[in-house]
């Protein structure tokens, strides 16, 4: 009963707060499909409280006055106390979104490697003297923007929380951040360690709800200056109309359908593993899946059967057991999309090869499960090989040459991301050049570093994540001239 449930409490200037209206929802355990405890279903007036206690902090706390040094030691800290408790986190994260409970342990425990590396950047932010040439001391200076927001979605939510937190906060700012509703049990859990690092109260907040209802207020609030979204194409356009109301700094990464294109010279059994983990791993559900596989002709046949054999002999079940290899989908909504594309791609005419239904499991019987799914004889212009759709579905395109890969590859609204399979080194650098996408994998697929910029191309996304560049978005630039000169000769008269 939801009355049995334990309630969560939103993080608001230092404090655990009740919902404005007093409303709650239910988050499910994807792997049971029954909830588990209740979140606080917030609304303009939380998104309110909390963007002005983040102004607050920003402009009259001890944030803004600290040295970097101070803010980057925090921010290590922070890291630390993710690094001691990444297990207690990976199971509450695994019963909320029903990622694999190894792979979140590994995830949670390289998350840490983000504050590290942004906590050692916070005191390297340096201005320029430019070589001026008019009588005058002339360099600027790098600022914080103020109240940055941060949405980010169910899929990976202490990452991708992090992706954006720990750089926004190394440049000054401070940060409100609403998770994905289905899944803020870690983000408030985080904040717990927040309070242990000993962070100033307002310098990060949490609120948690529906997008429209606290996520569109949060975006349009006077006072944020910043909104770093993750999530769908659509969505992200959404936002992006209503901070350009007010002018808002955006960064955004958004939808892909990715190309994993392998020649017939690749090492075909790795190559498999490769495509495996670029679409069945995280069932699917990551931005950068490989979820367009390109086979050079001549190998089609025979990498489909390779790939059919190591699929079906993937472990569906439990996401907490140990031998489990492929978990459920993270909620009812996205499981019924994904059983909805499968049906559009046989009526598009596209061959079922593997998968495209419930396993028939006994434990797989009350959650979102969906098999291992690859369709071929799948053309570029079918929705299937189109549209994002962000579930356990592969959709198997032929081509003949290197040209023709590079045409379909391109062919595509998207760019976040793609793999090249290939023993040709000189193939494959010529293929990173010619391949719109974000991020190019080459014998490997889905790494990523806190060092290596990360974004997309075309409709997949704005600014990028990781790396230097990754604080650049979240600064300013201020340019400041000193006069040298002992007066001003001619007032009317600039340039």
């Amino acid at each position: 009963m939801a009355g049995e449930l334990s309630k969560m409490k939103m993080y608001i200037s230092g404090e655990w707060v009740e919902p404005a209206s007093g409303d709650y929802f239910e988050t499910v355990d994807p792997f049971t499909a029954k909830p588990w405890a209740l979140v606080p279903r917030g609304n303009s007036a939380d998104a309110d409280r909390a963007v002005r206690a983040a102004d607050r902090a920003f402009r009259e706390g001890p944030w803004r006055s600290m040295h970097p040094s101070e803010r980057g030691r925090l921010i290590h800290r922070l890291g630390s106390l993710i690094e001691e408790h990444a297990d207690s986190l990976a199971e509450i994260e695994v019963r909320d979104n029903g990622r694999l409970l190894a792979e979140m342990r590994h995830q949670i425990r390289y998350i840490p490697k983000w504050y590290y590396y942004y906590a050692g950047l916070a005191d390297k932010i340096e201005g320029v003297v430019h070589p001026c040439d008019k009588p005058a001391l002339s360099y600027s200076r790098p600022e914080p923007l103020g109240v940055c927001v941060g949405i980010v979605p169910w899929n990976a939510p202490l990452l991708l929380f992090s992706l954006k937190a720990a750089p926004a906060l190394a440049a000054g700012n401070t940060i409100v951040m609403k998770p994905a509703e289905h899944t803020s049990a870690t983000a408030l859990k985080l904040m717990e360690l927040v309070e242990l690092a000993g962070f100033p109260p307002g310098v990060i907040n949490v609120v948690t709800g529906f997008g429209k209802e606290i996520g569109e207020p949060l975006v349009t609030h006077p006072l944020t200056r910043h909104v770093g979204f993750t999530g769908s194409t659509a969505t992200g356009a959404h936002l992006y109309s209503l901070a350009a109301r007010d002018v808002k700094r955006v960064s955004l990464e958004l939808g892909g359908k990715s190309p994993n294109i392998v020649f017939d010279d690749a090492d075909l059994d790795n190559a498999v593993r490769g495509v495996v983990g670029g679409i069945f791993g995280a069932t699917g559900q990551t931005c950068i899946a490989g979820s367009r596989l390109l086979v050079q002709r001549r190998i089609h046949d025979q990498f489909i059967e390779k790939l059919s054999a190591f699929s079906a002999a993937a472990r569906v079940g439990d996401p907490r057991r140990a031998e489990t290899q492929i978990g459920p989908i993270a909620n009812s909504m996205q499981y019924d999309r994904v059983l909805g594309y499968i049906d559009i791609a046989r009526q598009e005419g596209a061959s079922l090869v593997l998968g495209g239904k419930r396993p028939a499991l006994a434990e797989c019987e009350n959650g979102f499960f969906i098999e291992p799914t690859i369709f071929t004889g799948v053309k570029n212009d079918m929705r299937i090989a189109r549209e994002e759709v962000f579930g356990p579905v592969l959709s198997t395109i032929i081509f003949d040459d290197q040209e023709e890969a590079v045409a379909i590859a391109n062919d595509s609204e998207f760019g976040l991301a793609a793999g090249v399979w290939t023993s040709d080194m000189k193939r494959a650098l010529r293929m990173s050049e010619q391949l719109d996408a974000g991020s190019v994998w080459i014998n490997t697929y889905r790494d990523i570093s806190y060092t290596t910029p990360f974004g997309g191309y075309k409709k997949s996304g704005l600014g990028r994540e990781n790396g230097v560049e990754g604080i650049r978005e979240y600064l300013q630039t201020k340019a400041v001239w000193l006069s040298t000169a002992e007066e001003i000769e001619n007032p009317f008269v600039i340039g």
